[in-house]
């Protein structure tokens, strides 16, 4: 990622962090649905995204500050910097 127009927070990722159990940690904890899974690339958590009811990775970003998250999805390949706003597919 040696790319001059992407981020300070997205250059810092060394190894991207993937989801374990490929389940919202937070739907399965409120017997809740989800849509697609994003992995949070500080912690490792694999929460929903913003299409799914509860809208946990969007949640965990704001309480937290973790500022990168990937895909979980099977043939998705991207990062996502909150802060920035910045899409990157690797």
């Amino acid at each position: 990622m040696e790319d001059q127009s992407v981020c300070a927070h997205i250059k810092a990722i060394k190894s991207v962090k993937l989801s374990k159990d490929d389940v919202c940690e937070e739907c399965i904890k409120h017997n809740g649905t989800w849509v697609h899974l994003r992995v949070c690339q500080t912690c490792g958590v694999t929460l929903c995204c913003d299409d799914s009811p509860s809208k946990h990775m969007t949640k965990h970003y704001h309480e937290s500050h973790h500022p990168v998250i990937s895909s979980a999805e099977p043939g998705e390949r991207w990062l996502w910097c909150y802060p920035d706003e910045q899409f990157v597919e690797y």
